[in-house]
């Protein structure tokens, strides 16, 4: 007779098994002896540069009380701790990553760069 039980006893978990494996069709060769086309552009660019990502750009902050705030009117100025010609931020995941100039572009804001604090390399 075929008894199933089940353990009171907890089981230790197990520990993950890496395995390697292969990519042959990023470093196949054709029957020529070289690359196919595939493999030569994933091998000269590197992905990273097709990630898309947001920008965010600081012109500069106010230290107000929550109950300013609420009592806020319209066409109320709050003045920010930038003068006008200081350069602005330019943030990625909210870390400066450059500095620049805020210019006019076909009616919309643009950022002239000015300044990376951050080398910008991958």
């Amino acid at each position: 007779m075929n008894h199933d039980y089940i353990s009171a006893q907890p089981q230790a978990p197990r520990a993950p098994v890496a395995q390697v494996i292969s990519l042959d069709e990023l470093h196949s060769e054709d029957s020529n002896g070289s690359q196919d086309a595939a493999a030569v552009v994933l091998g000269e660019a590197n992905p990273l540069h097709g990630v898309r990502t947001t920008l965010q750009v600081c012109v500069g902050e106010v230290d107000i009380t929550v109950g300013d705030l609420v009592n806020a009117k319209e066409h109320q100025v709050l003045v920010l701790d930038r003068a006008v010609d200081q350069a602005v931020d330019l943030l990625l995941g909210g870390k400066i990553v450059a500095r620049g100039q805020l210019v006019a572009v076909d009616g919309k804001f643009g950022l002239r760069i000015t300044e990376l604090p951050v080398p910008l390399k991958v």
